[in-house]
């Protein structure tokens, strides 16, 4: 067996298997970082994708994104806006009910005044009425701006057309 190994083809062939395996050991040792930092980079691309969900994005792509983002936000502002307006008007409208009812009640309660005659009040109308048609129209006159102007209004719708003419 050695004087195989003494052979010059058996130390080319031994030659040649050694320097076959000292290139791939060697072009291994260089390759490792390389590898390690094209792992990094596809890593870091994947995560990329992930996050975005696009293979690209441009500038023009982060203008409209803002500008829909400012849109929106000034949307959501007007609609504040309009809701406080809208509860403003609502508790207007309340507001002015209220005062419509408490206006018609006072309405009702002064004409109810205005047009309540009690029966004593009407008899004493009656003979003041009969009391100073008999009088001369400048004698009624002064006594009737001595009174108010209900009370002479009253005395006056209880005479005669033609007597208060005159007057």
């Amino acid at each position: 067996m050695i004087s195989k190994l003494k052979s010059p083809m058996a130390a080319t062939l031994l030659s040649l298997l050694l320097s076959m395996g000292m290139g791939v050991y060697l072009c291994i040792k260089a390759a490792a970082p390389m590898l390690e930092i094209a792992a990094k980079a596809r890593a870091k691309l994947v995560v990329k994708k992930e996050d975005t969900g696009w293979d690209f994005w441009t500038i023009e792509m982060d203008n409209l994104s803002n500008d829909l983002k400012e849109e929106r936000a000034k949307l959501r502002k007007q609609s504040d806006l309009l809701d406080q307006r809208d509860a403003r008007i609502t508790a207007e409208e309340k507001e002015m009910d209220r005062v419509r009812a408490d206006i018609d009640t006072l309405r009702k309660s002064i004409g109810d005044k205005v047009t309540e005659v009690t029966a004593d009040e009407a008899k004493n109308l009656k003979v003041l009425s009969q009391t100073y048609a008999t009088l001369s129209p400048k004698a009624a006159v002064a006594i009737l701006k001595e009174m108010d102007d209900t009370t002479v209004v009253k005395i006056l719708s209880q005479m005669k057309p033609d007597v208060v003419g005159p007057i």
